[in-house]
């Protein structure tokens, strides 16, 4: 159970990162605060300027000016600036959390995120294809299926090492729990035992369960239950991408 390995206080800030974002499995009943996907309309943004805007604000400018922007269209993602560093910034929508998200269809969701090259070339194919098959009208269920067996049949590409991403913009809404943001960085691997970095550690002088100071990275495995083979690691950067300071974890 994660309340178990990290806490509540680190559930909490798992929370505050989106697709990342580590929930408890809870049923999708008429209690769910988002029991179905609301009209397309709701996703998008209507000004593609400043979805471009908000994207590049995932990273600092030295990396995001030149970095490929791609926008959310009605059949997928599109691209709306080239880039020249191989770096692709995009916003997430709330599909990319855990299939077991209460909030896996929230409209309000706007996630800027930043992935370095390799990310790109191995992450980011995931994040299109299952919004690809949301916009196409298939159901969860059909979605998990489609991405298990994409993974079987080595449609998607095998994750590179050194993959990770920027998540630090200030104007992101990434959920309704308290906070609704946090800056940092996500680094991913290959499913493992989060000790192997030393993530979620607790404080073992103050016996307090959460993640600092005992260690400054979380595990929060991003497809937890999901056919996508990967965790993340996650890490507070303590600034903004315009250089302004964050809060504190």
């Amino acid at each position: 159970m994660m309340r178990k390995m990290v806490g509540t206080t680190a559930l909490a800030f798992a929370l505050a990162v989106v697709l990342c974002a580590v929930w408890p499995a809870q049923a999708q009943d008429a209690k769910a605060p988002y029991p179905s996907m609301a009209p397309l309309d709701q996703y998008l943004i209507p000004d593609r300027n400043a979805e471009i805007a908000l994207a590049r604000s995932a990273a600092p400018p030295s990396i995001s000016h030149d970095a490929k922007v791609m926008v959310l269209g009605r059949y997928g993602y599109e691209a709306a600036v080239e880039g020249k560093n191989s770096f692709v910034c995009v916003v997430e929508r709330a599909w990319m959390n855990p299939f077991d998200s209460p909030e896996f269809w929230n409209p309000k969701n706007r996630s800027p995120i930043c992935f370095n090259p390799p990310a790109a070339r191995t992450v980011l194919p995931i994040t299109e294809m299952r919004t690809k098959l949301i916009l196409a009208g298939k159901s969860k269920d059909e979605v998990k299926e489609s991405m298990r067996a994409a993974f079987e049949k080595k449609e998607l590409p095998v994750l590179e090492v050194g993959a990770m991403c920027y998540m630090m913009s200030k104007d992101a809404y990434l959920t309704d729990a308290g906070g609704h943001n946090m800056a940092h960085l996500m680094f991913y691997t290959p499913l493992m035992d989060g000790a192997v970095w030393g993530a979620n550690l607790v404080d073992s002088i103050n016996h307090v369960s959460v993640p600092f100071p005992g260690s400054p990275l979380l595990l929060a495995p991003l497809f937890r239950g999901n056919p996508e083979p990967i965790n993340v690691f996650l890490m507070g950067t303590g600034m903004w991408s315009d250089g302004t300071p964050a809060p504190a974890m």
